[in-house]
């Protein structure tokens, strides 16, 4: 998984993993992470609607995207809520556009240093973890760690039989999830939902379950 392939989808309006609506499960369980106030980390955002209901909550954001076409997008509509204009600077071969309330980096997450984000008082990831195969995943979840200083994280999976259909989005298990973050964070998993009836490409591919997971992770320090 390259960054040409995520590149060429918004290109070719391939967005099918982008919604119009904000995530119900954001809406559900972002109190549980008992973050009042701060910046929030939002990885790989897309144009996501998401960004404008924590906008909307009172939060600072920081998006986190390769493709120029999901940023400028955002961008306006980012506008047309706040108001107010972006400045844009270039650092570290990344593009920052800087809004009072809003950080957007254009660019390699992996290339993004805490300097660029500044301090995160928690995460959300809907859309990142699972667009991510599993040789990629360890390196993300602790960049995301690094960057975010372990701060508190809302983290949306998705969970299905890879033999029968391929990702992205690439099935995460509850396994993975504890193995992999049990070191870091306390976690529990808030909310767990069968999707195959909503979900028609991937039953048409033969999946008989498409389970999302939400989880909310607390630091252990």
């Amino acid at each position: 998984m390259d960054r040409e392939f995520w590149l060429e989808k918004w290109q070719r309006n391939e967005t099918g993993f982008h919604l119009d609506e904000v995530n119900s499960s954001l809406v559900a369980a972002w109190p549980q992470l008992g973050v009042t106030a701060g910046r929030v980390l939002v990885p790989l955002c897309g144009k996501s609607v998401d960004v404008l209901w924590l906008l909307q909550q009172g939060f600072d954001v920081v998006g986190i995207e390769l493709s120029a076409l999901a940023l400028t997008a955002l961008k306006a509509d980012i506008q047309q809520l706040l108001g107010g204009e972006f400045e844009r600077q270039e650092r570290d071969g990344l593009i920052i556009d800087c809004h009072p309330r809003v950080v957007l980096i254009e660019g390699d997450l992996f290339a993004v240093t805490p300097d660029h984000v500044g301090p995160i008082a928690a995460v959300y990831d809907r859309a990142a973890m699972v667009a991510l195969p599993a040789a990629m995943r360890e390196r993300y979840r602790t960049q995301v760690v690094r960057l975010a200083a372990a701060a508190p994280q809302l983290l949306i999976t998705l969970d299905y039989d890879q033999t029968v259909a391929g990702g992205p989005p690439f099935a995460v298990s509850d396994a993975e999830v504890r193995a992999s973050l049990e070191a870091v964070y306390r976690i529990r998993c808030q909310d767990e939902r069968e999707l195959i009836e909503q979900e028609p490409r991937f039953r048409a591919k033969g999946l008989t379950s498409f389970i999302q997971r939400t989880y909310v992770l607390a630091s252990l320090t």
